[in-house]
């Protein structure tokens, strides 16, 4: 498939997703916020930087452009016989107590499978997030206790990316999006504590081939990337619609050092909420991309990983926002640790204003290269 006919599918598919006149309907970012949440240790130890890595399957939410660059990975000593080369496939699981400072048996699961598919020209992966929100208790207007039931959210998202130049990756992916936030029996729909809607992220992914800046070869060092996530319609409870959380995620990725024994990268991302919300309610897109703008603060996380001899790694990184956004601010440290096709990631917060409920959040992660 050349290059103008991948552009062409893709921009359908995009076409296709925004023309929907119920996405128009999304604005602000108040429900489902765990769709914001990091979910791999190994991000999350470098300070929650991902867009411009995305080097693994879990580039399907950090940026599913990503995915474009997963196509074969080498197999036996001669690297050089096509036979050496198979189609990439990936397995990732992960898992977080939330907020252990509420001791609410909150927690955070994670997993995703990705495989190349050479007649597609381009590797497709599949995704679930689920969110548990602990146990409740219900009771009627008089007091009486009902029963207790338990709070949850997931998603189940679809992704594809694939090459469409040597050095540009382009991808997307398709949400269902579910949140029970109370017993959805014998209540109707718009009614009850539960919504459903339905999302779309799109990512580009830059990983120049021949690019020289002051007599600085950049290639396999300088990588950059874009990722528009959470797009799609309002989330209605009890008759009241509360947007999803679309972000617009920006970041750079630099390798200081590559070599037989040691690699290095340091990398950096911006995160800006594209909703917009005034006395009358919130904008509906495309209209809020403009206005967002607006609203003060951008996130902005930093972070570094060094690889000695691909087998043990460490990470710091740093997360911060404004007031205006919620003021969180914390250090992240991380490791991870790889022997043969498996890899096992950990990340802690050490947040830095007192009493954060992220505080001492660890998170932990499991990679598998299925050959």
């Amino acid at each position: 498939m050349n290059f103008w006919k991948k552009a062409f599918l893709l921009l359908i598919i995009a076409l296709i997703c925004i023309g929907n006149k119920d996405l128009f309907a999304q604005a602000g970012g108040s429900s489902v916020p765990f769709l914001t949440i990091s979910p791999d240790a190994r991000a999350s130890g470098m300070g929650e930087v991902g867009v411009a890595i995305a080097d693994d399957i879990n580039a399907i939410y950090w940026n599913p452009g990503g995915l474009a660059f997963l196509d074969y990975f080498k197999s036996g000593i001669n690297a050089d016989n096509e036979k050496a080369l198979k189609p990439y496939r990936q397995v990732a699981l992960s898992f977080s107590p939330w907020l252990p400072q509420f001791n609410a048996d909150l927690y955070y699961s994670y997993g995703t499978i990705g495989q190349h598919v050479p007649e597609l020209d381009g590797t497709v992966a599949l995704n679930v997030i689920f969110m548990n929100l602990g146990e409740f208790t219900r009771t009627a207007d008089n007091g009486q206790v009902l029963g207790k039931f338990i709070s949850n959210e997931f998603t189940l998202g679809l992704a594809y990316g694939t090459i469409v130049a040597p050095d540009l990756g382009v991808g997307f992916q398709l949400r269902y999006i579910q949140s029970n936030l109370t017993p959805t029996s014998g209540s109707d729909k718009g009614t009850s504590g539960a919504g459903v809607s339905a999302g779309f992220d799109l990512g580009i992914l830059y990983k120049p081939k021949n690019l020289q800046i002051f007599g600085l070869d950049l290639e396999d060092h300088l990588s950059l990337g874009v990722n528009l996530q959470n797009v799609g319609p309002k989330m209605t409870y009890i008759k009241e619609s509360d947007p999803l959380p679309t972000m617009l995620r920006m970041g750079a990725a630099y390798t200081v050092v590559k070599d037989e024994f040691n690699d290095m990268k340091f990398a950096f991302d911006f995160a800006k909420m594209l909703v917009k919300r005034d006395s009358i309610g919130s904008h509906t897109i495309p209209r809020s991309f403009v206005t967002a703008w607006q609203n003060q603060g951008i996130e902005f996380s930093v972070g570094m990983e060094y690889w000695y001899e691909q087998i043990v790694a460490l990470r710091a990184g740093y997360f911060t926002e404004p007031p205006a956004l919620g003021n969180r601010k914390y250090w992240n440290f991380g490791a991870g640790v790889k022997y043969d096709i498996f890899r096992i990631d950990f990340s802690f917060i050490n947040a830095v204003e007192s009493n954060s409920p992220l505080a001492n959040t660890m998170r932990f992660s499991f990679l598998v290269d299925w050959q």
